[in-house]
């Protein structure tokens, strides 16, 4: 037997023993539905801006996609 039919032996070995696993479909449909209800916390300050400007202070940014976010965001901050 050659490495190809030993590695096909064990493939086939693998899929066929053993139990499996089977889900009821009314499990399964249920598992699938959005939830009803979101969650959303109100932040006091953006993460993203946050991040950016401490990323800033580590590195210099190359093309400066975030120039235009954190400028509306700060002005967003100050009334």
């Amino acid at each position: 037997m050659n490495e190809k039919e030993q590695l096909e032996q064990q493939m086939t070995e693998t899929l066929t023993e053993g139990k499996m696993e089977a889900q009821e479909p009314d499990e399964a449909a249920r598992e699938r539905l959005r939830p009803r209800y979101e969650i959303r916390i109100q932040a006091s300050t953006d993460p993203i801006v946050a991040e950016t400007r401490k990323f800033r202070t580590m590195a210099k940014e190359i093309d400066g996609r975030y120039d235009r976010y954190v400028r509306q965001a700060e002005q967003q901050d100050c009334p």
